[in-house]
Order: structure tokens, then C-alpha cells, then sequence
């Protein structure tokens, strides 16, 4: 397969599979989807998830910040917007004018988005309450204070309490239920402070797979929209998902080279034989790991290959051996395993990270294309 003409490198994005792992998470669980489509859709784009996933029958959307829901909300997004991290002082006024549901983490927080009230409409808000993962959060500490505040703010109109919420380790499943336990203590607290949201969600892709007693009917599902595992021992096609990512570049040169050629930066890879090289147009500044130099996988023509010495910041080169290649030839980095390409988590491996970091480091300069299953 050749790439179109004058393609140097693209994503593919199936927006199709986003949807369906929607779909299939939300029958999995039972529960409402919060589907998370911060940092540009972990690399996919934000506003294609976002529609995507509403279309698979998420009913809310979540970014990291205000500016991505603003972002999303001039786009077009109508649905539920919810943002939950924020900068020190930060004003909540024009998210309360767009209708932006805030994630609030502490008392500063919560009278900040009562001051907010903006042409009569009160702040909605979720409470992030601190259940053990030592981020941001309300302290236990305060939650008495902080629940009887926001239960007065309501009352006067001043805030609407949408969600309490949490994060879990996803250490263990006995370290998630000691703080799921946490939680329930938190939501009892709130209760008894007269507060009773309609949301209470504490689970994201991981729990929601393996904690049913987590899912407590909401749930936010980010890496697992996309078609990637957050589990270790199973892989995206073990939970019916499918990869909607693949990253692909077009061989831009090629060249046949004697036993002891170098490659690349140091000539850490030196040829053991005559053999062809093939120069792919992809490097650390499109986000693929320096990392895996030596180790990352790739296929062309539907064989499989090593990157061979360093991975530079916009190439790198594959010995192909005497594999017949040719200019323009696809060369595939990552995308649906059970098609035979790579995998995030494969690049994952060979870098020593995470699959969540190998689709999300996708740069900027990487054209998304859609395209159909």
C-alpha cells in the first residue's frame, strides 16, 4: 500500500471505532459516560471524539480545563461540558456564561464559582473530594466545611452541586476499594450536608472494567474510547475495543548499503550484511519516542521490522534486509494489532512508557485524516 502523493505522514482516525467503544463501554458498564477528550482527544482530536462519543451515547464531556471546554463549546459541543483542573485564581466567570460544568477541589475553588453567577445562571459544579491519590482534591479534613458551604451556595442559588467525584490508583483492586470505601464516606458527608447530585463518579476506563461497585452509574471513559487497554494483561481486543489511531509515514528514501554501514546519529546500528535501508519521515518532533531507537516496531508490506540505530527528530531508518521496498510504500508505526500493525502498546514497550503517552505525544505537524473502518 502506497500513501496519497505528496504524503509525507498521517493519523488515521477511525471515528467509527470511537463510537462503538462507546457504545460497547457504556452496555458494559450501565452507566452514564463521561467521555474525556482532553489533550486534543488524547491525540485524536477533540471535537471528532467528542462528537463521536456522543454519537455512541456519552452524555457528558470532559477536558483537563476550561479553555478545551471553551474550545469545544465555540465548536459547536451543546452536551454537558465538564472541566476540572484549573490555574491558581483563575476566574470561572465565562465558563459559568458557556454553561461549563467545574470541577472544584477546595474551598477557594468552590466560592470562586459562586461569585461566578453570571445573567442569573448559577455555577454548576462537581466536588473532587481527596479518597487517597494525593493530587487535588478536598482534604477530609475540610469536607465537612467545604459540603456545607456549597449545600448553603445552593440554596441561595449561587451553585448547582452536579457531581461529587474522585480518582482511583488503579494500584490494586484492594487499594481501589479502600478508596472507593473513602468515597462512600465523603458521599455520606455531603448527604448529611444536604447536598444530593445527580452524579457520583469516581471510576474511570480501568475501574469501570474491572470494579463494578466502582461504577455507581457514571463513569469517565477516556483511554478505553480510543481503543486502548489501561489493562496490563489485556489487550484492547480482549475487551472489545479497536484501536481508532494508526499512525503511518510513506518511505521517503531508500538505499542498498555494504556489510558495516552506519545508521544514523553514533552509529549505534552498524549493517551485518548487504542489505537495503529504508528512511521513514517520522521522529521525536511528531512524538515518536527517542526512547525506542533500536527497538520500535513498524510493518511494510505486511512484514514486520525494527528501527534500526537512532530515532531522529523527524526520521528514522529500518534495515528491510533484501525485502523489496519502494518510495511512497507505507510504512505503519502502530494501529489495529488484529490487522497486523503494531501497537501502541508495542511502541509503549520499546520505550518504557505507557500507551497512553504514544498516542497522545502524536505532534501537531501530523495530519489527522478520517477515514472509515
Amino acid at each position: 500500500m502506497r500513501l496519497p502523493r505528496g504524503v509525507l505522514r498521517e493519523a488515521l482516525i477511525d471515528v467509527e471505532a470511537i463510537t462503538e467503544n462507546v457504545r460497547h463501554l457504556r452496555t458494559l458498564t450501565g452507566s452514564q459516560i463521561i467521555a474525556v477528550v482532553k489533550a486534543d482527544g488524547y491525540g485524536h482530536g477533540a471535537l471528532r471524539a467528542a462528537r463521536a462519543a456522543l454519537e455512541g451515547g456519552a452524555t457528558r464531556i470532559g477536558v483537563s480545563d476550561i479553555d478545551e471546554a471553551l474550545a469545544l463549546r465555540r465548536a459547536g459541543v451543546r452536551a454537558p461540558l465538564f472541566a476540572w483542573l484549573h490555574a491558581p485564581g483563575a476566574s470561572f466567570t465565562e465558563a459559568v456564561r458557556h454553561d461549563i460544568e467545574l470541577g472544584v477541589s477546595d474551598l477557594d475553588q468552590l466560592e470562586r464559582a459562586g461569585e461566578a453567577f453570571a445573567g442569573g445562571r448559577p455555577a454548576a459544579v462537581h466536588l473532587k473530594i481527596e479518597t487517597g491519590l494525593s493530587r487535588n482534591g478536598i482534604a477530609p479534613e475540610q469536607w465537612r466545611t467545604v459540603f456545607s458551604e456549597a449545600a448553603r451556595l445552593e440554596r441561595i442559588g449561587r451553585v448547582r452541586v452536579i457531581g461529587v467525584f474522585s480518582h482511583l490508583s488503579n494500584t490494586s483492586l484492594d487499594d481501589d476499594r479502600a478508596a472507593l470505601a473513602r468515597f462512600h464516606e465523603g458521599l455520606a458527608l455531603a448527604a448529611a450536608a444536604g447536598l444530593n447530585p445527580p452524579l457520583r463518579h469516581i471510576a474511570a476506563t480501568n475501574a469501570a472494567i474491572t470494579l463494578p461497585e466502582a461504577r455507581l452509574g457514571c463513569v469517565r471513559i477516556g483511554i478505553g474510547m480510543y481503543g486502548v487497554s489501561p489493562l496490563a494483561d489485556r489487550t484492547a481486543a480482549d475487551l472489545g475495543l479497536r484501536p481508532a489511531m494508526t499512525l503511518r509515514g510513506a518511505v521517503a528514501a531508500v538505499r542498498r548499503v555494504p556489510a558495516g554501514t552506519g545508521v544514523s546519529y553514533g552509529y549505534d546500528y552498524r549493517t551485518e550484511r548487504d542489505t537495503t535501508l529504508a528512511l521513514v519521515p517520522l521522529g521525536y518532533a511528531d512524538g515518536v519516542p527517542r526512547q525506542a531507537s533500536g527497538r520500535g516496531p513498524v510493518s511494510i508490506g505486511g512484514r514486520r521490522f525494527t528501527v534500526a540505530g537512532r530515532i531522529a527528530m523527524d526520521q528514522f531508518v529500518v534495515d528491510v534486509g533484501d525485502h523489496p521496498v519502494a518510495l511512497g510504500d507505507e510504512v505503519v508505526l502502530f494501529g489495529d494489532p488484529t490487522l497486523g500493525a503494531p501497537s501502541a502498546r508495542d511502541w509503549a514497550d520499546a520505550a518504557d512508557t505507557i500507551d497512553y503517552e504514544i498516542v497522545t505525544r502524536v505532534g501537531a505537524r501530523v495530519p489527522r485524516r478520517e477515514v472509515e473502518a
